[in-house]
């Protein structure tokens, strides 16, 4: 299997499965020196364990990690840094009853075919488990970055929309409430609504938005290479995501040029930030904003029909602890993923400044 090392010269390498021994990644390229926070590493982990609320799978995991090599006496070396986080609560069980069958919208059956063979547990590679790995690599990426500020938060959950602009928002009330919503109205309205999808057995999709700030003006390569190119790739490679837009997205279209252009400050800064802090893939210095979309969670806990391996139709059930919502655990993902972008552009430029 191929495609699991994400970045050029900052760059982070996962393995293991949901139900494997232990889950883990090697990151290579961090610079010697960094001072490593141990404890702000953990508690991103944290932010994206199971179980931290009503509204998120009940599997009881402490996702705490282990470092191997790469970091002395609370320094990085300069050399890969490997780290691991045990699994201690699989129920492996759960998912005897697929075996033979294929969950609708999951990678069960294509990865079947691609590779003859899979790990039908908790989807094995395929589990959105992986992601604590990135979240790992992104925590050390935050603190290579010092300086830039990376928050998201969910502003959608099914057809409740945040309509407020980011700016208007107290971001610091994101970690206030389960869901990760700075509005505390609208947050409780999302909570409820999550809760009534889980009791119906089924599950929702969302959006989530982050917000980049202090960002210095320079990062990314012209033409392939562009920043926003990169960070699409990089909220794209985050199960369940199934859009990406930044700056004024999909909204632009329906305005005219002469409204969309970001006009100039004398000092370079622009009126208007439709750009998205993104001009011709360089970052120009003004906030970068996206906005990540993520399907509905595949499994819902009600009876389906499938085919099973012979191709024929079959009736089951979904089992399991399964989150009704992926965006509340998701959003340390999309930092995470932010963060190791900006870590390998900055890296690149440091290269070619030397």
């Amino acid at each position: 299997m191929a495609g699991n090392t994400f970045g050029n010269l900052f760059k982070l390498t996962t393995f293991g499965e949901s139900h494997g021994i232990a889950i883990g990644g090697v990151l290579d390229g961090c610079p010697p020196g960094l001072e490593i926070d141990l404890k702000a590493i953990q508690n991103e982990l944290d932010r994206r364990k199971p179980g931290q609320s009503a509204i998120v799978t009940q599997r009881k995991e402490p996702d705490t990690v282990e470092f191997y090599s790469g970091i002395f006496e609370g320094k990085t070396t300069g050399t890969p840094i490997g780290f691991a986080i045990h699994n201690t609560n699989q129920k492996s069980g759960d998912y005897s009853h697929i075996k033979d069958s294929y969950r609708p919208s999951h990678a069960d059956y294509v990865y079947d075919q691609k590779y003859g063979f899979r790990d039908y547990r908790g989807g094995g590679r395929s589990s959105a488990r992986e992601t604590a790995s990135r979240v790992v690599a992104g925590a050390i990426a935050k603190q290579f970055l010092s300086g830039l500020k990376i928050n998201a938060f969910v502003s959608q959950v099914g057809s409740l929309k945040l309509e407020k602009d980011y700016s208007t928002l107290d971001l610091s009330l994101t970690e206030s409430n389960p869901v990760r919503c700075p509005d505390p109205v609208m947050a409780s309205k999302m909570e409820e609504y999550i809760k009534e999808v889980r009791k119906e057995g089924d599950t929702i999709g969302g959006i989530i938005t982050c917000v980049i700030q202090n960002v210095p003006i320079g990062l990314g390569e012209p033409v392939f290479d562009k920043l926003h190119a990169e960070l699409g790739k990089a909220m794209l490679s985050i199960n369940a995501v199934k859009g990406f837009e930044y700056g004024s997205g999909f909204d632009g279209i329906a305005m005219k040029g002469s409204e969309h252009n970001d006009q100039y400050n004398p000092d370079g800064s622009t009126k208007t930030n439709y750009s998205g802090g993104i001009q011709g893939g360089i970052s120009n210095g003004m906030d970068i904003y996206f906005n990540v979309a993520f399907k509905p969670v595949a499994t819902v806990i009600q009876p389906y029909e499938t085919i099973d391996k012979e191709g024929k139709k079959v009736t089951t059930k979904g089992k399991g602890r399964h989150d009704p919502c992926v965006v509340p655990r998701a959003v340390p993902i999309v930092e995470a993923m932010a963060a190791l972008v900006l870590a390998d552009y900055t890296l690149f430029n440091h290269t070619i400044k030397s």
